[in-house]
């Protein structure tokens, strides 16, 4: 898995703060969705986007035929389909006609017996029976040839659709309705949405207030989020009112569909519709007739809407089965055929309306295109799903001559042959996929929102995320990033443990998290068990409700071991730091005493410290503009670091200090630890055009007061070094910087060691050897004593106990 950081300028995200109060990691998720512009994000979160009935072409007309047909007293029947979307459009059209007293009545095909869409013997049966007038909800907009027999026998036809036309653009001659071509400003509506907005214009029409169509939103939202239709525009707006009305919803069949499904009323949201109610809307018409669904949200009686909410239930059980079955057996057969570039699988009883939900299970575990096929009758019929970067439909006609009939698109399709034709079939596509999968598509990419921290997966950012919802095709749910974390007490879930719940522990926080559909913490490769070490992963944020109480819980996308990319050291090559601090006036910039008053150096810092450094390494490093980090010891900071984080540069303090040009480009600095020194702090008014960041906390700065000891042990340090250089005999100066001493602190060491008459340095062949002369005290040089002195001073300033020094002007 290879996760994606678009980049999100420091300053959009800042501006979005200021202008619509929101914190960094909401306006951070903005600015990579495409709203950095303050008044397109407010329009975004208003979800105010609703045009009046007029907007939309051809609803008037539409809606006269069916007020003529009402108030004369004809038939009316609303052909439907037999999905989530069918049902509701269907039962949100046939209130809207009752309401005006018609005598409507439905029809809903069934998905083996009829098929999809307007068949002609259905046009030809409804008009036998006296229908006066048919009004199609989800479907017709190809019926060409059907809506030319109704003209002829006398029936008149209204179509409502909102799919794809034919690819020849003829439409039927009748009276459309379709939010497609320019019709009307949101035509990514779903069925229902259409069928809601036709009822509104027959309100108005029929002299009634066509607010009152909005009663159905709470069905029309769910239909929205079913039909996996984007949530953008007006579908925003739907799906938003939707779900308050669904929460307080007074039609008896929402409530006893959210009281079999075990759905609280506050737990409302697009995800639980999508995965709570939707599924056992879908699941009649996937093994059987869809008219239950219409009839339970028809219903006004509780004990009836009971009764069918019990009904759609058990379908929901029965496809669960079925689905697990097939799924068994299609991964078994799979896994039996090998690694393949796609898959072609059959099962005699795999019932049509599941092996599409299956299909797609198969793309997620084997990463290739599949196909699933049953028999129905002396053929072979069933569903393709695809993956990135192969466009299934191209390879469906690239195979035509072995189908009797397919369609679709790249994702998706359906599929017909003759069982003779399977292994020729699955010969050509498989040498199709071949030649066209783009292997570099098939990579798993996690696109991320934000770069976070454990401290700041609390309830306050769930809260705020929420307000970017609702959720789902076209605005997913947030993806974050906790770029370095460790999984505790990881435990099974669910019955057959199919699922683990564990603790993340980032920094010093901890947050509940559930990964579903995993059964294990990946281990450093693909054998290993999880030891604990650290851990990237992506989460959606939760407001977990439980027993009354909401907390938050990070819901698992995506986990694995880090493999940032690679750290530019921009502290420069040993020997020339070295032979610059040895050869400078004073080796180090000198401080003096501070001026009464002076501003805490502290404030110089703009705070990132509560997500923790690698979180807020990460997020500036998501900014896509420059980064640099800046540590106390570079020597002993890049290897762990760089095993968590990376895409940045890093040097140390006094590297920074002495030569502040290293720093051109650098767009943000950040001070993983505190400087120790006010010569550090003295550089940051050099650096135009640089923000410092503070992302230090009490481990960085006790890491960065072990570093200043050490830089002050002279002898110790002094010491090795000359015993080194009388066991090697004359060392080049960067040979002496190997393995783990800085090259400022190395120069250090050099000028106290020849000051002391210790060594003679050549500085013109940079080679370092024992001197023939008299030692002096190491103690007695002038660079020791001063060393030694603001070794004092510099661990009083940077623990706050004494006045500061100031640099040197």
């Amino acid at each position: 898995m290879r996760f994606e950081i678009p980049p999100a300028p420091a300053a959009r995200v800042a501006a979005l703060q200021d202008a619509l109060g929101v914190g960094p990691v909401c306006a951070e998720v903005l600015v990579r969705r495409g709203f950095d512009d303050p008044a397109a994000a407010a329009h975004f979160l208003a979800a105010d986007e609703h045009p009046p009935l007029e907007a939309f072409e051809g609803l008037a007309e539409a809606a006269g035929v069916l007020l003529r047909h009402a108030r004369a007293g004809s038939r009316i029947v609303v052909h439907g389909d037999y999905d989530c979307d069918g049902v509701c459009a269907t039962a949100t059209r046939v209130r809207a006609l009752r309401q005006v007293g018609a005598q409507a009545d439905w029809f809903l095909p069934h998905r083996v017996e009829d098929g999809y869409g307007l068949h002609e013997r259905t046009v030809r049966r409804l008009a036998a029976e006296g229908a006066g007038l048919v009004v199609t909800v989800d479907c017709g907009i190809t019926s060409v040839d059907e809506a030319a027999l109704a003209t002829e026998l006398g029936l008149d036809l209204v179509i409502t659709d909102h799919h794809r036309p034919r690819a020849d653009g003829v439409l039927p001659d009748v009276p459309i309705v379709h939010p497609g071509d320019g019709r009307y400003p949101y035509p990514q509506l779903c069925g229902a949405a259409v069928a809601w907005r036709l009822s509104g214009a027959l309100l108005q029409a029929a002299g009634l207030d066509p607010r009152d169509a909005d009663v159905d939103l709470d069905v029309v939202a769910l239909a929205t989020i079913a039909d996996v239709v984007p949530l953008t525009g007006e579908n925003r707006w739907i799906v938003r009112q939707g779900l308050r009305a669904i929460a307080d919803s007074r039609r008896p069949g929402l409530r006893a569909l959210l009281d079999v499904s075990q759905t609280s009323p506050s737990d409302i949201d697009a995800t639980a519709v999508g995965f709570r109610l939707a599924p056992r809307i879908n699941a009649a018409g996937r093994i059987g007739r869809a008219d239950p669904g219409v009839e339970l949200f028809l219903a006004g009686d509780e004990t009836e809407a009971r009764r069918l909410a019990d009904r759609l239930d058990r379908c929901n059980l029965d496809r669960r089965e079925v689905e697990r079955r097939i799924l068994q057996e299609a991964e078994a057969q799979a896994a039996a055929q090998g690694p393949q570039p796609a898959y072609v699988l059959a099962g005699e009883d795999w019932h049509p309306g599941v092996v599409g939900i299956v299909a797609s299970r198969i793309v997620e575990r084997f990463g290739r295109p599949a196909i699933l096929l049953g028999t129905r009758g002396d053929e072979l019929t069933g569903s393709a799903r695809s993956v990135p970067g192969f466009d299934l439909l191209a390879g469906l006609d690239a195979c035509a001559e072995h189908l009797l009939r397919h369609g679709g698109h790249r994702a998706a399709a359906g599929l017909t042959l003759r069982p003779a034709d399977l292994p020729a079939f699955t010969t050509a596509l498989r040498a199709y996929a071949a030649e066209h999968l783009d292997e570099d598509a098939l990579q798993p990419v996690e696109v991320v929102d934000a770069v976070v921290g454990g401290a700041q997966l609390g309830m306050a950012l769930a809260d705020e995320l929420s307000a970017l919802g609702p959720f789902g095709e076209g605005n997913p749910e947030p993806v974050l990033l906790v770029p370095s974390g460790r999984a505790e007490g990881v435990r099974p879930l669910g019955a057959a443990g199919a699922h683990i719940a564990f603790t993340l522990s980032s920094g010093s926080s901890r947050v509940a998290a559930v990964a579903f559909g995993r059964d294990r913490i990946p281990g450093p490769d693909e054998a290993a068990a999880y030891a604990g070490g650290p851990i990237a992963g992506t989460y959606v944020l939760e407001r977990h409700a439980f027993r009354g109480n909401v907390t938050p819980r990070l819901r698992v996308r995506e986990l694995a071991h880090p493999a940032p990319a690679t750290v530019d050291r921009l502290d420069g090559e040993a020997a020339d730091a070295a032979l610059a601090v040895l050869e400078a006036p004073d080796g180090l910039p000198a401080v003096l005493a501070a001026e009464p008053g002076a501003a805490d150096w502290r404030t110089r810092f703009a705070d990132r410290s509560a997500s923790g450094a690698a979180a807020a390494i990460a997020a500036l490093v998501g900014t896509g503009e420059a980064v640099t980090v800046v540590v106390a010891d570079a020597v002993r900071r890049i290897g762990p670091l760089s095993q968590v984080v990376g895409g940045f540069a890093l040097t140390d303090w006094w590297s920074v200090a002495r030569t502040p040009r290293s720093l051109d480009g650098t767009v943000h600095l950040v001070a993983l630890d505190p400087p120790s020194d006010p010569a550090h702090v003295a550089v940051l008014d050099v650096l135009a055009g640089v923000q410092p960041w503070r992302a230090w906390g009490d481990p960085e700065l006790r890491f960065t007061l072990d570093a200043l000891g050490r830089e002050h042990d002279l002898r110790s340090g002094a010491t090795a070094l000359y015993r080194r250089l009388r066991r090697d005999g004359p060392t080049p100066v960067g040979a002496l910087a190997e393995p783990d001493l800085p090259g400022w602190w190395l120069g250090l060491l050099l000028r106290v060691l020849e000051e002391s008459g210790a060594i003679a340095v050549d500085r013109a062949e940079r080679i370092v050897a024992v001197a023939d002369g008299p030692v002096r005290p190491l103690d007695d040089g002038p660079t020791a004593r001063a060393w030694t002195a603001r070794g004092r001073e510099r661990h009083a300033w940077l623990t706050g106990t004494l006045p500061r020094p100031v640099p040197v002007r």
